[in-house]
């Protein structure tokens, strides 16, 4: 299990990513746009204000059930641990523990 205090951090930039996505996709748009180069760099400070944590780059993928950020499958949204125990338990329909 994770520590809550990463857990909340990734919360927490989870919503500033919402937040100021609409604004940040808008300031790109206008830098593509933008044939000047003294615009573009001022189009670049203005996302540059922005806060750090907005950007989607800071985000990492977490398992929803124990908050663990390595072994992480996208499928399922859980990492390694959970997807084998639910799949043992047949909770997970169409998977199957492979064996050959």
């Amino acid at each position: 299990m994770s520590r809550k205090a990463l857990i909340e951090r990734q919360r927490k930039r989870q919503n500033l990513v919402k937040k100021h996505a609409f604004q940040r996709q808008k300031l790109k748009k206008q830098i593509q746009q933008v044939d000047s180069l003294q615009q573009k760099f001022q189009l670049q400070q203005k996302i540059q204000k922005l806060p750090r944590d907005s950007s989607p780059v800071r985000l990492h993928n977490r398992c929803r059930l124990s908050g663990r950020p390595k072994g992480f499958f996208r499928d399922f949204q859980m990492s390694r641990h959970f997807v084998r125990e639910m799949a043992l338990l047949g909770l997970l329909p169409g998977v199957k523990k492979a064996s050959w």
